[in-house]
């Protein structure tokens, strides 16, 4: 089992065991830290998907306030797994969080200018379909993933945060006061008492160091008048879902382009997963987990396809926080599941927990994207470093980083290679890594 904080008391102990009720004032803290620490992410690709479909302002809030609320009822669908866990299922049982992901952003940002967010949730359906599809052969495929190769997705998917995070600490790309000394002030204000709490802290403020950071930057950044309240007075009180809002619409081209990345995603959640068991459980996913993850995964994006719901998947920065406090309890999660679904439902909730200026947000997750790269180290390399695991690991985090630094080098190829390889640096070093680990010879080698 993973190393545990010593605790004595029983209901303090049930945090880190997937099932138990631990006390609501201990738990209700470390919801909310998941809480705050996925809140921007999961509204910004719907404001930039918005924006660049054109969208009036009621459908943008629409837009915005389903991405919540579909990552409420993807969050509740994998702790609390629907079906039969030896059949079919939908769900993992897994302590995750989900949220609408920024790997479909490039992609969904082009294709709303051209096509329209109908054909992005049109696509969404079909994406959904493969996804499934990997779900129900994920036991026969599964021996392409050992650990060398979902730790290295884990290592690129910890490495590709990094970027988000520099960039959140100086104030958010596209902000006006983007690299003011301000934003430098609070996140390294911010990186500083979470880093305090987490090693000197102790009990639940070391439990909850990510959400003190966060509180205390907050606090600072509003003595220096960075917080803005307009978008909480001028949000409504309460606005549920509308079925088939948007419609559908099928493209050839937009499909093709959705499944493609639902295929690459389930693979990066194979990451996840597998980052979220080694890191906080010492154990790798089982079969039958991956299996109802994946299938969940796609059965509730297309579902969310007829809400209005962007495509989801796990959310990394939560991972690391489960892998970095331990705390597995799906009560906990499932806590913060309801407020997120509360703040889809009310408008003004959501409108006051996205006052949390970038900087605040990049001090306090810079940490926690860095547990990601680490745990993605420590399962890639659980089999000894070996100059074949060395090889396939430097080789597929070399090309798909570099590809997604560099994004110009593949201008001459088609527009779908250079948004997917040129974007997504996962797709390019899963690719690698699993043609690698298949052609790469296993022999006996002496450890480096």
């Amino acid at each position: 089992m993973a190393k545990l904080p010593t605790i004595t008391d029983s209901r303090t102990a049930a945090l880190f065991t997937l099932n138990g009720i631990p006390r609501f004032h201990e738990a209700l803290p470390l919801a909310l830290q998941h809480v705050v620490a996925m809140i921007v992410g999961c509204v910004t690709p719907a404001i930039i998907v918005a924006g660049a479909a054109g969208l009036s302002q009621a459908d943008r809030v629409l837009l915005i306030q389903a991405s919540l609320i579909a990552a409420a009822l993807g969050t509740f669908l994998q702790l609390y797994p629907i079906g039969n866990p030896y059949g079919l299922h939908l769900g993992a049982g897994l302590p995750v969080i989900f949220g609408v992901s920024f790997a479909y952003v490039p992609t969904m940002q082009s294709l709303a200018g051209t096509y329209g967010i109908s054909s992005i949730l049109g696509a969404q359906i079909c994406g959904g379909f493969c996804a499934i599809l990997v779900g129900l052969t994920i036991r026969k495929i599964r021996r392409f993933f050992p650990p060398l190769v979902a730790g290295t997705v884990v290592f690129t998917i910890g490495l590709s945060l990094y970027p988000i995070a520099i960039n959140y600490m100086a104030g958010g790309t596209g902000n006006p006061t983007y690299g003011q000394w301000q934003n430098w002030v609070v996140a390294l204000f911010t990186l500083g008492v979470v880093t305090f709490f987490t090693h000197f802290g102790k009990g639940i403020l070391r439990l909850a160091s990510i959400l003190a950071g966060i509180l205390a930057g907050y606090i600072l950044s509003l003595f220096l008048g960075m917080v803005q309240f307009n978008s909480v007075a001028s949000a409504g009180y309460f606005q549920p879902p509308q079925i088939l809002h948007f419609e559908l619409e099928f493209d050839i081209s937009a499909c093709v382009a959705i499944s493609l990345l639902f295929i690459i995603n389930s693979v990066q959640a194979i990451g996840d997963f597998s980052a979220t068991t080694a890191g906080a459980m010492d154990r790798q996913p089982t079969s039958d987990e991956l299996h109802g993850a994946i299938v969940g995964l796609g059965a509730s994006n297309i579902l969310g396809s007829f809400l209005g719901f962007l495509s989801t998947s796990t959310f990394g920065q939560n991972v690391g926080i489960v892998t970095t406090t331990k705390v597995i309890n799906k009560a906990t999660l499932a806590l913060a599941g309801s407020i997120i679904l509360i703040a889809g439902l009310l408008p003004k909730f959501s409108a006051l927990l996205t006052t949390i200026p970038y900087a605040v947000l990049g001090g306090a997750t810079v940490s926690v994207f860095a547990s990601i790269a680490m745990t993605g180290i420590k399962l890639a390399l659980s089999d000894g470093m070996h100059s074949r695991n060395t090889a396939i690991i430097g080789l597929s985090v070399a090309i798909g980083m570099g590809l997604s630094a560099a994004p110009e080098t593949l201008l001459l190829f088609p527009d779908w290679v250079s948004e997917i390889f040129g974007k997504a640096p996962v797709v390019a070093a899963s690719i690698i890594a699993i043609s690698l680990n298949i052609l790469l010879p296993k022999k006996q080698e002496d450890t480096l």
